[in-house]
């Protein structure tokens, strides 16, 4: 966006009362004028302030000072044409805009002149907001006292006309009334559903950007940027609709996206898109609150749904079919009262920034910063260091190539920072070992992030289309030489953000990841779960340095059978699980040239069920036990160099791999 923060002139204008003096000697009489005639002659001079109680149009050639509060009384019709700019004094809670039961606002603005209502600065908390009041209905019942203004709102009309409003820019707002309330940027208090509300943008608000309470208005076209509690918050059986809105966070802190309370008026939201720089909280439900959404997609936020007081998710419809995916346990979440879901929504903006070029800010994110969907080839520029904030999926169709050299960091940010290559997808990772691809968290602190995950079309015992535990992607096809692109000296480290209690994500991990696909000189540091995971698949890896990976090295299921070739594998930190956990259909992969040391015992192989595969030139040292049959698995699925393993030899025989010259194995941390 271009344009930009408008200057509004500082008008100085004082109104003085008439004093009359009767003869000498007799006390003066002060005589006041009326209160309308005032605000009349006030608005001349470019001042909004006290009450209006007749139609009035302003001026857009004057810029306003809003210095006090400005009401509309009932009868009454503030007109405010395009491009008019009202400066409100940096005055908290006595400066505001507000119109009452039966009063009506008409904004008319235009896409390329809104109006404008800011403080000089524009500073979350600098003033009040607009407020307007209805006599639609709200579960708190007739003549309800607001929490703003102690104005009076509902009635029994939902079909309530409080005016209209189109292209309207509203920044600063959010005062703060009590410890426990503020001025929102917007609040509808009982507003009827004659009401037309379009085209709105709130900025650096202190506490909510738009917020319903109760009533049928509908809103279309929000805009809402770093509002600090709730971007769209409702409570009181509201019971209109937000179609398109585009929300955006890049300051940490915030409260939610959403946020509803108390009764479900059912509310409808279409064409939502919100994204987070800084991670936080998406959609939250109170009590019994719930609403119907369409056309949802989130982007960088660590909570996708919060039922807050253990509502039914049911009571939360998504009409793209998203599913609620508890973070935890039913008694987990009871137990602490953190009722967070995941949903896997889209990366895809169903609704986009450019979308709302008409609003005078910048919101372009760095193009440093990692996030949403490649939808189109995309390569990196090893010269810029970027963060991965969220997120980072690969579409089917499209390639993303990163070049060597090219240093990522990813945020603490749990299971929200991941990158993904889904079916039809491409990664082209083209390190070097002189200038090895790093993705880290800062600290590289096991499970600060998720880690790479990578779909392919081969074949899978989990059948074609089967969805994975991490992200609830699909893999699994019919071709076992499927190519997801090239991975080519990569270190990662700090992985394996955990999911639930159950599952959490690998270093590296490869769903039916097909033949094509080439992998080879990897590094996998300090994850909290496994260095690398293979769920079905034909795809091998060569040259693999795995050090303190907190579950297994190596682990696969699903019948892989392809080939691990020269993998030096180190345990210096207690209480990992095992540097190869095989599980499921034996798919007889290969492994040859395996070298795994330990300093702090532990178990070295271990299979599964019927897992197995063949080994060469294996060399074990340190575990407290080799060769783990977990589920009593015949000890002849497992090959090492020509013969049935047994779980008495040392199997340390073998020629170590030699690492002394993998010079990228660590490079850049």
């Amino acid at each position: 966006m271009k344009k930009s923060i408008f200057k509004i002139l500082n008008i100085v204008a004082f109104s003085v009362a008439t004093l009359a003096l009767t003869s000498c000697g007799e006390e003066p009489e002060i005589i006041l004028p009326v209160e309308g005639s005032e605000v009349i002659e006030n608005l001349k001079a470019g001042i909004m302030k006290g009450s209006l109680d007749e139609d009035y149009t302003l001026d857009s050639g004057i810029a306003y000072n809003l210095n006090s509060s400005f009401t509309v009384a009932s009868g009454a019709k503030l007109t405010v044409p395009a491009g008019t700019k009202i400066q409100a004094l940096n005055g908290g809670t006595s400066v505001f805009i507000a119109v009452l039961q039966g009063g009506k606002i008409d904004i008319q603005g235009t896409a390329s002149s809104p109006v404008i209502m800011s403080s000089a600065s524009g500073n979350p908390g600098d003033w009040g907001g607009l407020t307007i009041c209805g006599n639609a209905t709200t579960t708190a019942g007739v003549n309800a006292e607001a929490e703003v203004g102690g104005f009076i709102y509902g009635g029994s009309n939902d079909q309530d006309n409080s005016g209209s409003i189109n292209y309207l820019v509203i920044k600063g707002t959010g005062a703060q009334i009590s410890l426990t309330s503020q001025y929102n940027g917007v609040s509808l208090y009982a507003v009827g559903s004659e009401t037309t509300i379009s085209n709105v943008a709130v900025i650096d608000g202190s506490d909510d950007g738009i917020e319903f309470f109760g009533g049928t208005v509908s809103v279309s076209n929000l805009y809402l940027e770093n509002n600090e509690d709730d971007s769209i918050d409702w409570t009181e059986g509201w019971n209109g609709s937000v179609n398109k809105a585009y929300i955006s966070h890049t300051k940490s802190g915030f409260s939610t996206v959403f946020e509803g309370d108390k009764d479900n008026g059912k509310p409808k939201f279409n064409n939502i898109t919100a994204i987070s720089t800084v991670g936080g909280k998406a959609l939250q439900f109170k009590k019994q609150s719930g609403g119907t959404i369409s056309g949802l997609s989130l982007s960088g936020y660590d909570v996708d749904l919060d039922m807050a007081d253990g509502g039914n998710t049911s009571n939360v419809v998504f009409s793209d079919g998203y599913k609620p995916v508890a973070l935890a346990k039913e008694e987990e979440m009871a137990a602490s009262g953190d009722y967070f879901y995941t949903l896997n929504t889209s990366v895809i903006p169903t609704v986009n920034a450019s979308d709302f070029d008409w609003v005078p800010t910048d919101l372009t994110f760095d193009s440093a910063t990692l996030q949403g969907a490649v939808t189109t080839n995309v390569t990196l520029d090893a010269s810029v260091s970027y963060t991965l904030n969220s997120s980072y999926i690969v579409q089917s169709g499209a390639t993303l190539t990163i070049p060597a050299g090219t240093k990522i960091t990813a945020r603490n940010g749990g299971t929200g920072v991941y990158i993904a290559v889904l079916q039809g997808g491409k990664i082209d990772i083209k390190g070097t070992s002189t200038n090895p691809v790093v993705i880290s968290s800062a600290s590289g602190t096991p499970g600060d992030w998720g880690g790479l995950t990578i779909c392919g079309n081969a074949t899978t015992t989990a059948g074609v289309n089967a969805e994975a535990e991490v992200g609830g992607f699909i893999y699994g096809g019919t071709n076992d030489t499927d190519n997801s692109g090239s991975i080519k000296y990569l270190v990662i480290k700090g992985t394996g953000a955990q999911i639930n209690s159950e599952s959490q994500y690998n270093g590296v991990s490869f769903y039916a990841v097909g033949s094509g696909t080439m992998v080879e000189n990897i590094s996998v540091i300090d994850g909290a779960d496994d260095g690398v995971e293979f769920f079905g698949g034909t795809v091998s890896a060569k040259n693999l340095y795995l050090v303190n990976n907190e579950d297994d090295s190596v682990d696969w299921t699903e019948g892989w059978n392809g080939t691990v070739e020269n993998a030096y594998i180190s345990h210096t930190i207690a209480s990992f699980s095992t540097v190869f956990e095989g599980d499921k259909d034996n798919g007889n992969p290969k492994f040859k040239n395996i070298t795994a040391i330990s300093t702090t015992g532990g178990t070295a192989l271990q299979f599964k069920k019927k897992s197995g595969g063949t080994i060469t030139n294996l060399y074990l040292e340190g575990y407290a036990k080799n060769i783990d049959m977990k589920d009593d698995g015949p000890l002849a699925n497992v090959i090492i160099d020509g013969s049935a393993a047994t779980t008495t030899a040392e199997y340390k025989t073998g020629t170590k791999v030699d690492v002394s010259t993998w010079t990228w194995k660590s490079a850049g941390l």
